[in-house]
């Protein structure tokens, strides 16, 4: 019974896509014909939660997509209106598999937050602890899996009609996105990642950053009840010296953490923008959010680590052997004509954050974006195809560059020594 009403749910939202794109033909036929890509992207907002997804799928992909899309999609808006509280309480209520009052003193009805897959609620537990409660929305798996099928098919049918298409594999980057957004969805996943990244911090004993404490007998695959944390996000520069005297030494807890991540856990936490990283009222550094993270094979890893000691003391030659070697490619590469790009490229950079110019904070996923983009295509100039993998860690180590310019312009990351990872 259930397969046949999961059928009919299916059928029912490939109508509903259908409908989507049929309307967006008539208003284009109609004379409303806005750029491709936008045009594109107010489309898969319309569509929802899979196709918001698949859009920054795409805004973090500049390995797989034109660099016109990959900008465009920034704007995908992954924040919708919050479903009633009578809706959240039910998947509550039927997650726990008991009275609500057994289990939690109070929720708060207007939701903290509500994207495309979950909404987070602030609550206290009976036991007294705060707690934010995030609740996976109704149907949504439902909808991932129809939709992706949907695409996957298209994909597939698009490779038979054109097979030049074959060398991006469009329906193997379906697969990728996939195997990612289910896993989003399994929120005992991203309990797991919690848990493991918490025993990481033990193991290097590392007392200055911190992750939320999960609270397992009132999670489920669809809901996560998480210790709430009280704090700024990390590029929030006055309000941390309220909370830490030393505004650089909590960067360097934020960065040393990371980085020591890449070769001592099992996964990185793959999406460290601003809201992702908080300075606690305590001082402490607290890692949220861990539905995105990035694994690295041990036979790229030996590349990468040399790409990042490579760009910390600016050898572009080092740069450019590292990239030929996580890079796949059809080609020889000349490492020295890839390396002069890479030097021409950071003297751009350069530029264009200038000492003497105040750095704002909100300028950070920006710069960081049109980096990776502009690294990318002077990869792919040369004929390197990269790994999305790479690209997710080149963005993160991005965005900590884009920190030190917020928080502590007068460092030098090259030369300090507080920095034991790039030592």
């Amino acid at each position: 019974m259930t397969a046949v009403t999961n059928g009919i749910k299916g059928a029912f939202r490939i109508g509903q896509t259908l409908a989507v794109l049929g309307r967006t033909g008539l208003n284009w036929a109609r004379g409303d014909r806005p750029p491709a890509p936008r045009l594109l992207r107010q489309t898969f907002e319309s569509l929802g939660a899979t196709y918001i997804k698949l859009g920054q799928f795409i805004a973090s992909s500049p390995t797989f997509f034109p660099k016109e899309y990959v900008e465009e999609f920034q704007y995908c808006l992954d924040k919708t209106p919050s479903l009633p509280f009578s809706v959240i309480r039910k998947i509550i209520r039927d997650e726990l598999g008991r009275p609500i009052e057994e289990v939690f003193a109070e929720i708060d009805p207007v939701a903290l937050a509500s994207a495309s897959i979950a909404q987070v609620h602030a609550a206290k537990l009976v036991s007294g602890e705060d707690v934010v409660i995030k609740v996976q929305k109704p149907g949504v798996e439902n909808i991932l899996l129809t939709d992706l099928n949907f695409l996957y098919l298209a994909a597939r049918i698009l490779e038979t009609l054109a097979p030049k298409l074959s060398w991006t594999s469009l329906s193997g980057i379906v697969e990728e996105i996939q195997r990612t957004m289910m896993e989003e969805c399994d929120f005992i996943k991203e309990a797991n990642n919690l848990k493991v990244f918490r025993t990481f911090l033990l193991d290097t004993h590392n007392d200055e950053a911190t992750v939320p404490r999960v609270y397992e007998h009132c999670s489920s695959r669809r809901i996560l009840t998480m210790e709430r944390f009280y704090g700024v996000p990390l590029t929030d520069l006055e309000s941390i010296r309220g909370y830490a005297r030393d505004p650089e030494r909590t960067l360097i807890t934020a960065m040393n953490t990371w980085f020591a991540s890449l070769t001592k856990c099992e996964f990185f936490h793959a999406d460290v923008h601003a809201g992702n990283l908080m300075v606690l009222q305590d001082g402490r550094v607290g890692f949220i959010d861990f539905g995105i993270v990035g694994r690295i094979r041990p036979d790229t890893w030996q590349a990468v680590s040399d790409f990042i000691s490579a760009v910390m003391v600016g050898n572009f030659e080092g740069m450019a052997d590292a990239m030929t070697r996580i890079g796949i490619t059809r080609e020889s590469v000349v490492v020295s004509a890839l390396a002069n790009d890479l030097r021409t490229l950071y003297q751009q950079m350069d530029r264009m954050v200038p000492d003497h110019v105040p750095y704002e904070a909100d300028q950070a996923e920006d710069d960081v974006n049109s980096i990776l983009m502009d690294m990318v295509r002077v990869g792919e100039s040369h004929g390197l195809h990269f790994p999305r993998e790479f690209a997710l860690l080149l963005k993160q180590f991005l965005y900590f560059d884009r920190y030190v310019h917020i928080l502590a312009p007068e460092m030098d990351v090259f030369m300090d020594e507080r920095l034991t990872m790039l030592h």
